[in-house]
Parts: C-alpha cells; sequence; structure tokens
C-alpha cells in the first residue's frame, strides 16, 4: 500500500534578482521513506529544501507540508519539520549542551532542567559519533565531523515527522557517514519522511527510497529504488546519456624522483609518533583516514596552516633550494596553494563578491604605476574568467556577494583561488565537498594537468572513490600518523577501508607506492630504508651497544638473538604492523648492510 504523501510541492518558482533558483519545480515525498534531491550545482537543490523548510517564501505555485502551507521555520517546526542545512551551524564560543538545545526552549520556560540537557546531550552525541563527547567542551575547539553531529542531534531532538538533511554527510567520514544511515532508516521504518540533498552519488543509491533530479530549477525525472543508478541518475542531470562515457583513467606516474616536498622528523600531534614524507614532482598524493585520525592536521601543517608538533617540513625553490614551512606566509612564499572544504571558516569572505574571493590573493603580485600599487583589474579579471571557466562556476555577475551562490560553487571558487595562485604545490583538504560529479571531473582533470605539468598534489578526501584512477598514491592516517599505503595503479576501496579501521599489516608504508619503478631497495646512510617517505627507527641503549662489542653471554655479536635484541630496544616510533621489521646490528652497533628481515 503506498504511504501517504507528507510534501506536495506543485509548479513552485522562487526568484533571486534575474536568477531563477526554482522555475515550476514538481515535487512529491511519502511518510515512511528517504527520498533524495540530486542535481547539478545550482540546479535549486537546497533552495527547494528551504522551501520545504519554511526558510524561502515562494514567488509562485503551492506548498502542501502534512497538510499546512508553513510560511516560517517556527511555523514548520510546529509542524514537525527539523532540518539541518548544507553549512554547519554552530555557535563556536557555546559549549555542546547549549548547541544542541538552541531554540528548544521558549522565552519564559524551559523544557528539561540542565541536568537533563546535560544528560540527554551527552547520550545523543555519544550515540551518534560513536565515542564520548564532553557536552561542557566549546564547539570551536571540536573537529568539523563533530560540530556536524552536533547540528544533527539538534535537528533530532524533537523527534520530527519530516527530517531534511542538506549535505549533512559532507562532514563526515565513512565510519560516521553509516551510523547516519543507520539513524535515518530506523526513522524511516518509524514513519518520518527523511529527505536529503547530495551529491554523493554512490551514497544516494544506497540510501535512497527515492529520488528526485533537478536541472536548471526544474524537475526531470523521479527514480524509484530499483531506478537510481549511477548511469541514469547522470542521464537526468546532464539531459545526456554518458552512463556508458566514462574515461577510464590511470593515476598519474611522475616522470622524476626530483623531490617537490619533504618533511622530517614530523609529528601532528605532540603524543603522535614521528615520520618522514617526501612528496615528488608530477604526483597526486591521496590522504584517507576516519575523522579525527590526523590526516587533517597533516595537510595543514605542509600547508602552513598549522604548527607541526614536532619536525620541519620544506619546499623546494626555484633555484634548487629548500624553503622551510612553519606559517602561512612561508607557504605562500615557497608557492604553496591551500584549499579548505570548511569554506565557511577558512575560505571564504561573506561580505565580498565573488569576483574579490576568487582574485585578493594576486592583489600585490597583480598591480602596476609602481609605487602607487594600483591593482590591475584586467588581467585579474582575464585570470577570474578563466578560472570560472574551467571550473564551470554557475554565477549572475562577479561583483555579487559570494553567498549568492549556491555552497557547491563557492567551493569551486575556492578552488579557483587555489588555480588562480599558480602554486608549484597545492594542497586540498576535502575540497569536493558539495560540488556535484561534473564539478569533481573537471577538478579532478585540472588537478592531473597540473601534476603533469611537474608540480605537486597532496589531496585528502573522506571519499575513498575520489582517489580511484586519480591518485598516485594514498596515505592511511591512524593515530596522527601514517599506517598504511596503496599504490593507485592497484587502488582497492576494500583495502583503504581495511587500513582505515586498522586492519592491514602496514607493508605498504615500506614501499615507494607509485613513485619510481620497483626496483632493489637499498639502505641509506642514516640506516632507514628508502620508501614512499616513512621510515621507523629503533634506538639501541649504550648497555646494549657495549654487550654487542663484547659479545652476549659467550655468544658472538652476530649469534645475538634477535628477540632479546628486540625486547630491549627501545622504538622511536610506535608503529602498529602484523610483520615487524628487525635490523640486525654489526660489533660496532650499527646496522649490517643487507642484515633485515
Amino acid at each position: 500500500m503506498t504511504s501517504r504523501e507528507t510534501i506536495l510541492v506543485r509548479g513552485v518558482k522562487k526568484y533571486f534578482g534575474p536568477t531563477r533558483a526554482l522555475d515550476g519545480v514538481s515535487f512529491s515525498a511519502r511518510a515512511g521513506e528517504i527520498h533524495a534531491i540530486v542535481g547539478g550545482n545550482g540546479c535549486g537543490k537546497s533552495t527547494l529544501a528551504k522551501v520545504v523548510s519554511g526558510i524561502l517564501p515562494i514567488d509562485g505555485g503551492t506548498v502542501s507540508i502534512l497538510g499546512e502551507t508553513p510560511s516560517t521555520p517556527a511555523e514548520s517546526r510546529a509542524l514537525g519539520i527539523s532540518t539541518v542545512y548544507q553549512e554547519v551551524l554552530v555557535a563556536d564560543e557555546s559549549s555542546v549542551v547549549d548547541n544542541i538545545f538552541m531554540g528548544a526552549d521558549r522565552l519564559f520556560s524551559k523544557t528539561l532542567s540542565q541536568e537533563r540537557k546535560v544528560a540527554r546531550a551527552a547520550e545523543l552525541m555519544e550515540e551518534l559519533s560513536g565515542e564520548p563527547v564532553d557536552p561542557h567542551a566549546l564547539v570551536g575547539t571540536l573537529p568539523l565531523g563533530l560540530k556536524q553531529w552536533i547540528t544533527i542531534a539538534r535537528a533530532l531532538l524533537s523527534e520530527p515527522k519530516i527530517l531534511i538533511l542538506d549535505e549533512s554527510s559532507a562532514a563526515l567520514d565513512f565510519d560516521s557517514t553509516e551510523r547516519l544511515f543507520a539513524r535515518m532508516r530506523a526513522l524511516r521504518n518509524r514513519g518520518t519522511t527523511v529527505l536529503i540533498v547530495t551529491h554523493r552519488i554512490a551514497e544516494l543509491i544506497r540510501i535512497s527510497d527515492r529520488a528526485t533530479v533537478l536541472r536548471d530549477g526544474r524537475d526531470v525525472g523521479v527514480l524509484e529504488k530499483a531506478e537510481i543508478t549511477e548511469r541514469n541518475l547522470l542521464a537526468l542531470m546532464t539531459g545526456e546519456d554518458r552512463g556508458t562515457s566514462h574515461a577510464v583513467h590511470t593515476a598519474p606516474q611522475p616522470r622524476t624522483p626530483e623531490r617537490a616536498m619533504k618533511a622530517r622528523n614530523l609529528a601532528v600531534w605532540p603524543n603522535a609518533r614521528s615520520f618522514d614524507f617526501d612528496l615528488r614532482r608530477g604526483e597526486i598524493v591521496g590522504v584517507a583516514g576516519l575523522d579525527g585520525q590526523g590526516q587533517d592536521a597533516f595537510v595543514r601543517v605542509l600547508a602552513g596552516v598549522a604548527p607541526a608538533a614536532r619536525g620541519l617540513v620544506q619546499v623546494a625553490d626555484r633555484n634548487d633550494g629548500w624553503l622551510p614551512v612553519r606559517t602561512l606566509g612561508e607557504a605562500v612564499k615557497g608557492r604553496i596553494a591551500y584549499v579548505s572544504g570548511d569554506r565557511k571558516r577558512e575560505g571564504i569572505f561573506a561580505s565580498l563578491s565573488i569576483f574579490e574571493n576568487m582574485v585578493m590573493p594576486l592583489y600585490r603580485e597583480k598591480k602596476r604605476a609602481g609605487i602607487l600599487g594600483i591593482i590591475d583589474r584586467p588581467t585579474l579579471t582575464t585570470i577570474f574568467k578563466r578560472e570560472a571557466e574551467n571550473l564551470l562556476i554557475k554565477f549572475g555577475a562577479k561583483e555579487d556577494r559570494i553567498t549568492s551562490l549556491s555552497g557547491g560553487n563557492q567551493q569551486k571558487v575556492l578552488i579557483g583561488r587555489g588555480f588562480a595562485m599558480r602554486p608549484d604545490v597545492i594542497v586540498l583538504n576535502d575540497p569536493a565537498r558539495g560540488i556535484d560529479v561534473g564539478a569533481k571531473t573537471e577538478l579532478y582533470k585540472h588537478l592531473r594537468a597540473f601534476a603533469e605539468e611537474g608540480r605537486a598534489v597532496v589531496y585528502m578526501s573522506s571519499e575513498i572513490e575520489e582517489f580511484l584512477g586519480f591518485a598516485t598514491r594514498v596515505i592511511v592516517f591512524r593515530d596522527g600518523a601514517p599506517f598504511d599505503a596503496f599504490d593507485g595503479r592497484a587502488l582497492e576501496t576494500k583495502r583503504v577501508l581495511e587500513a582505515m579501521f586498522g586492519q592491514t599489516s602496514g607493508e605498504g608504508l615500506a614501499t615507494a607506492h607509485g613513485l619510481t619503478p620497483k626496483r632493489a631497495r637499498t639502505e641509506r646512510s642514516g640506516g632507514a630504508p628508502e620508501g614512499d617517505g616513512v621510515r621507523v627507527q629503533v634506538s639501541v641503549p649504550a648497555e646494549i651497544k657495549a654487550t654487542l662489542r663484547s659479545g652476549h653471554d659467550g655468544l658472538s655479536p652476530q649469534q645475538v638473538p634477535v628477540e632479546r635484541l628486540v625486547a630491549t630496544a627501545t622504538p622511536k616510533v610506535a608503529m602498529a604492523p602484523k610483520t615487524i621489521r628487525v635490523v640486525e646490528f654489526g660489533a660496532e652497533g650499527q646496522p649490517r648492510s643487507g642484515a633485515s628481515r
């Protein structure tokens, strides 16, 4: 039996000046279903979600929600509608519990005592995030993933009849997304209408019962569960059948061993183990890991956005020298560009125009009239047009505020800013959050061309599928340091997932994945093997060295049991592989060449 319709939208129009965000959209959703709204950037998905949630008034058509027509957010909440918006809306200076219960109390009365609020907030956050979260912690000190859970917890407090999720998994890693899906299914089974807006095609194929596709502000088709495939979605989103025309790419390979960046004895957290890292010219290094495992800190350190706990990052200059990267200023001097996926906090200047947001970093470089320093607007306009066309950015006038754009187009502006700086190394921190499949394809194409020119890319993503046929190698982080690495030419999603959960041996760290053809490994002067930038050193105490010089219990140095040496040696780096590489030491306490086993 067909469930009753809880959302009924007919011929809805919504204009923003000359822009037609919705141009006669019709749409319906039922009780007890997960319904996806899909489409490219700027097609009207988020606008439709805001219309349904009562945030935006309409300019034409009709909207019926549970038999009513809400015109304000308060009326929508009274009907039982909760919305989690695309932007992570939290108050950084307030506590977790205050953020979750924000708006839940009436003006002169409270729904719960403070003690009950604290207990409920702690319970909800642990249930959603899978880890204990201090309800009194300031939200500004928390990672982006936990902030997203706070907004979701806030929406679930009222046990809504309709839950709207606008790109709500964009800030979540794989493990967190699976927990969100489990909660969505539980709500659906209780009769809730779950409306999701997402660009992640692989996710919506798994979770959706139906999908409505929008293109240029109009609805162009509704797909039932069995019809929701990548081919059908792309055909409707683009207006052409592209399902069988995907080009199969192979991971790019460097043409030279020349390095663009290096890090030595690097630690991204004070209590994390140290490691070395090398980035070759012409390669794209993918960085992955479950939320909060240090991969975000790693890319921020490489870009000079955050300081390292220990060690030094250096970037190659154009005179065959090395420049330190300890601050953002040094990174810019070393021609490193950084693109953040957290556009609200680290990316856009909300009060400035689209044009200014993209080209502002070039103001000092692109000027004329000598000491007068007049900004060279014609040159900057040419750069702006080039990047906007390359990334298919949809906008009205370049002088409009950047907040007039959809979230996905805002993200494209930030990516365009990175390319406009003409860097030698570009570091991207989950850059594809909120951009559609067409824009992702364009981004990958430009990054490939960037690497082929002899420059280098570090690309962190919460979506493993992004690395397939794109990354030269993928490094997986756990506990603040690399845990395993994989060759991009033979990348398996399952193996990367296993590494993220600590279920692989870590042997990939000892090989030159994706860097050079396979060859015999040689020992460097420091005794550590050449690899993909991660080394493990074992420090031998003085008493052990003395024992090795004089023999041990009547044994010659070469006959000292390896087990005894391992038991008394102190590892500098606490790796956790299932297989252990042991270096035998000679009579002078130095590693013996070729003696590893």
